[in-house]
């Protein structure tokens, strides 16, 4: 396909007037032959940025993707549109591919999908020799760099395309990467001559609560009883056990969940994700190998049930919760003892020192977004050096923690690490200040010790709060050894020295069922009245019954967004249903008689 005009092709095929924000600038410019880097929020429509120039320009653009679910997903998607798009991955045969590849040869695709280590390939390169090329795509560029979150070799070696096909225009696209990685990601693709745009980072309609840990399956059960006991959901935790355990609790209480793990053979795995994708009801409990080839629109919620890596890894897991823009959830519940497992992971890694001292530094950058007593979304897009107001719609706007000077409880509790030597674990060194009579304090004359006894003012749950505060505050951190000890940084040297005033939250007690239910994002009502929500309804129904025909999502041939304007303009024509966002002639064609009927039915009754 060549077609000149973006906003001819936006409208026909994608159903919308007009391009948001700097879509309509990055797309003539690529179409102009210009080479970029964008950044983007998820769900704000990079992929329009590569999709609409690869239909305007002469050839097959590739697009360079990390996951063959994403590959697959996309691919779905275009051809629900009649863009002729395709893949080579690994799991196709030997027959497959060579039929493939000669559709690109004789120009019948608009685009090719392909991992890096098969773009890199010598047998591959030879082929986009013999193909007409219209651009490169390079999707999820974050992957590119060593200070990405999720750096890959492969694509590292993706600088080759500025030598070998000079003439190409090629565009790298991610909505996770902080001033470092953006920097990085230029150099290595080569793409300083070319124009950098950057969108800002905040999703406004997404509400950020974090939680201390105390009774996390009724913390998260509450949270989808009280918010989301009929939407789509993602349920991260920390291994392939607590996967399976959660699963199968949340299936005890009712809820339609499934499993996704590495450990799982890849046909359960296919099959839960093609559940979860079809359905509009199924919670995902996975590890984190479940999410980037994820494009579900109407997923309501996400839940980490401990930290993530990084804050480019929190941002980007809960950036999966509302790609429509309606309403969503991010929910966090940690304890200290996931900031020492990260650093233990971290330690224990075969990375080399610079790479685990980025991650540690990333990770004390998280655990500040944690204790933060300031507004939540601030403090996350001070992080891509981005910027707001408070937002009102954080857990710590609507009820803001007390804070208090904990200079001298600090110096308490680093000196007793440094009294007992550097290598005990929290509960032991509480129990050191507190002044317990034990055996093992006993045999070990801690209570001969300068700091025994000195914090009884202070209970057992203040003093975790404290302890807690200090290794997010990169003032203590775990031993090398791992098994829970601490030791003391240089930073909190520095601390013990010079004695500054430190500001920490006052202890507080897990959320309780109703602070939870405060704390949580309001989900304000899209629909004015029943009967709009009837007929949405209906909608919804007869989408379901389409795409269960179809053996595709749901989602890819209507986003709830646009059944929601079709339920509350009820068009009265199939000419009047082009206006309703989300719609153009190419799905009108193929999904908007039966719609139709539905709303003529509803008028007749109403």
């Amino acid at each position: 396909m060549s077609q000149s005009n973006p906003l001819s092709i936006l409208n026909e095929y994608y159903g919308y007037d007009a391009f948001r924000g700097s879509q309509e600038e990055i797309i003539e410019h690529v179409i102009g032959g210009g080479d970029a880097f964008v950044l983007m929020p998820t769900g704000s429509g990079k992929s329009l940025c590569y999709q609409i120039p690869a239909m305007c320009r002469e050839g097959v653009a590739i697009v360079v993707s990390p996951l063959i679910a994403l590959m697959q997903d996309q691919i779905s998607a275009l051809e629900v549109m009649n863009i002729k798009a395709a893949a080579i991955n690994s799991t196709m045969s030997a027959a497959e591919v060579s039929a493939t590849s000669e559709l690109a040869r004789a120009g019948k695709l608009d685009m090719l999908y392909v991992a890096p280590e098969r773009l890199l390939m010598p047998d591959f390169l030879r082929l986009l020799d013999q193909c007409n090329l219209a651009l490169f795509a390079i999707d999820e560029a974050h992957c590119v760099s060593q200070w990405g979150h999720d750096f890959r070799p492969d694509y590292a070696a993706l600088s080759l395309l500025a030598d070998r096909f000079p003439q190409v225009p090629r565009i790298a696209l991610t909505a996770t990467a902080d001033a470092p990685t953006r920097k990085d990601i230029v150099e290595r693709l080569a793409l300083k001559s070319g124009r950098t745009f950057v969108s800002g980072f905040d999703r406004p309609n997404i509400h950020y609560s974090i939680a201390l840990r105390n009774s996390p399956r009724k913390q998260v059960w509450k949270f989808i009883q009280d918010k989301h006991p009929n939407d789509a959901g993602i349920i991260y935790c920390i291994s392939r056990k607590k996967v399976e355990e959660m699963a199968a609790w949340l299936c005890e209480q009712g809820v339609d969940a499934r499993p996704y793990h590495a450990g799982l053979s890849s046909e359960v795995r296919a099959e839960n994700q093609r559940q979860f994708l079809q359905g509009e009801q199924v919670v995902m409990v996975a590890t984190i190998a479940f999410g980037m080839g994820i494009d579900k629109p109407d997923v309501r919620f996400v839940v980490h049930m401990n930290i993530p890596k990084n804050i480019e890894a929190y941002y980007q897991e809960t950036g999966r919760a509302g790609r429509d823009g309606l309403p969503s959830n991010a929910l966090m519940i940690y304890g200290m003892e996931d900031a020492a497992m990260q650093r233990q992971w971290i330690d224990n890694s075969d990375a080399p020192m610079e790479q685990k001292q980025i991650q540690h530094q990333k990770l004390g950058a998280l655990l500040g977004l944690c204790e933060t007593a300031n507004c939540r979304r601030q403090v996350l897009l001070n992080y891509f050096d981005d910027d707001c107001s408070p937002c009102n719609y954080c857990d710590n706007c609507e009820e803001p923690p007390e804070t208090f000077d904990a200079s001298i409880p600090a110096q308490k509790a680093i000196s007793c690490v440094y009294r007992t030597g550097e290598m005990f674990g929290v509960s032991y060194l509480i129990d050191v200040l507190r002044g317990e009579s034990n055996d093992r304090i006993a045999n070990f004359r801690h209570d001969q010790i300068s700091t025994y006894g000195i914090g009884t003012d202070l209970s057992k749950p203040e003093w975790q709060n404290i302890y807690r505060q200090l290794v997010a505050s990169n003032l203590l951190a775990p031993t090398p050894e791992g098994h829970g000890g601490l030791q003391i940084t240089d930073n909190g040297r520095i601390f013990l020295k010079e004695k500054p005033n430190l500001p920490m939250r006052h202890h507080q007690k897990t959320l309780t069922t109703e602070r939870l239910k405060q704390s949580i994002g309001k989900r304000p009502a899209s629909l004015a009245s029943p009967t709009d929500q009837a007929l949405y309804e209906n909608l919804k129904s007869t989408r379901g019954e389409m795409a269960k025909t179809q053996k595709v999502p749901a989602y890819l041939i209507f986003h709830d967004k646009t059944l929601i304007e079709l339920a509350v303009q009820k068009p009265s024509s199939l000419e009047a249903m082009l206006n309703i966002n989300g719609i153009g002639e190419t799905k009108l064609e193929r999904y908007g008689k039966p719609l139709l009927d539905v709303i003529m039915r509803h008028d007749q009754s109403a």
